[in-house]
């Protein structure tokens, strides 16, 4: 009876004090962040091996919450030495001027069960643009992951100019893929 009654307390208590937005810091060791372009239709895929991802979640009030994320631009992979040279440069993500992206969420929206999206800005070249991120949101006690994909126009932020400008030999749709794995406390 004791025990029923501990229960029932213990039950009413944390149905007064509702759940609040937890914040959740990156894992980087089994975190990725991927894109993908084309070339002459081929998929181009591509990674950046440092970036850092920061969460600020209550499911039941998404509205609240908070992504953000910086991408240190000069980590961008894509598995050719000759290829990573040319990206660094100027006409491409210029890492010298423009070491990081950064994209910071303005509103998180919650579409069915445990798939959002998020609104928000993303820098790139020193440029900024609106973009939506949709997103499948999975906790599992102090453990969270965070995937999903979207697609970046590359001539809006300026990567590839000159003659790579045209997008019949190198595609305008560069598709960003990420799978975040998150603890709970930041």
């Amino acid at each position: 009876m004791i025990r029923l009654f501990l229960l029932a307390v213990t039950l009413l208590v944390a149905a007064a004090y509702p759940a609040q937005a937890a914040d959740w810091k990156m894992d980087a060791g089994t975190s990725q962040l991927e894109f993908a372009a084309t070339f002459e239709k081929t998929v181009v895929p591509g990674v950046f091996r440092e970036f850092d991802t920061r969460m600020r979640l209550d499911a039941d009030k998404p509205a609240e919450g908070r992504l953000d994320v910086t991408i240190i631009v000069k980590s961008a992979d894509m598995n050719s030495a000759d290829v990573n040279k040319a990206i660094s440069g100027a006409e491409w993500f210029d890492f010298a001027r423009f070491p990081q992206a950064e994209f910071h969420s303005t509103d998180i929206r919650r579409m069915a069960d445990s798939r959002y999206l998020a609104r928000g800005m993303l820098s790139l070249k020193g440029g900024q643009q609106p973009v939506e991120v949709p997103f499948t949101w999975t906790v599992t006690g102090d453990a969270a992951r965070l995937d999903g994909e979207f697609i970046v126009k590359r001539g809006a932020f300026g990567i590839g100019t000159g003659e790579w400008a045209a997008t019949s030999v190198i595609g305008a749709n560069v598709k960003i893929k990420f799978n975040v794995r998150l603890r709970k406390g930041g």
